[in-house]
């Protein structure tokens, strides 16, 4: 078993009766496993940016136990730490589990981004939470119009939200 499919199950071991949670990076990893494909990323950048599909929401069982609530901030400042354990424990190689920490550490942070994987993982992010918030019609377009860029990601959200091509 390579080691992404060995992160994805720790992943649903570590969210174990929280069928929600896991609901949700499998969908988030999905859509970034398909748009960084679409996008030609490289092997490296694909594994990295799949890997932190993976854990991008990990620190939220931690904020909530030291905090009582766990919003995006939070999520950033406690998840980094648990996901540098999880990757070094399944031997991911360093350079990956550096960037796959800064990911985690900025994935509610929407400027400045560097990189085409930070891009992909806000919007395969935006993509699964748009529709789990049930946003309005006037959210989408909004998001729409600032977070998405790619051009893998925005097909995709103007086909699930019916979005007209401008």
């Amino acid at each position: 078993m390579n080691r992404l499919h060995q992160l994805y199950m720790e992943m649903i071991r570590y969210y174990q009766g929280d069928a929600a949670r896991i609901q949700h990076f499998v969908k988030v990893h999905s859509f970034a496993k398909y748009i960084g494909e679409a996008e030609g990323l490289t092997e490296t950048v694909q594994i990295t940016l799949e890997a932190a599909a993976l854990v991008h929401d990990i620190g939220i069982r931690a904020a909530e136990k030291k905090y009582g609530y766990s919003n995006g901030k939070l999520q950033e400042q406690e998840g980094p730490p648990l996901a540098l354990e999880m990757l070094e424990n399944l031997g991911f190689d360093a350079p990956v589990i550096e960037r796959v920490c800064y990911l985690v550490a900025h994935h509610h942070t929407y400027e400045p981004v560097d990189g085409l994987d930070y891009r992909i993982l806000l919007e395969a992010d935006a993509l699964v939470n748009l529709y789990e918030d049930a946003v309005h019609e006037e959210g989408v377009k909004a998001a729409y119009e600032h977070i998405f860029k790619t051009e893998t990601a925005r097909n995709i959200c103007r086909m699930m939200f019916e979005i007209e091509k401008r």
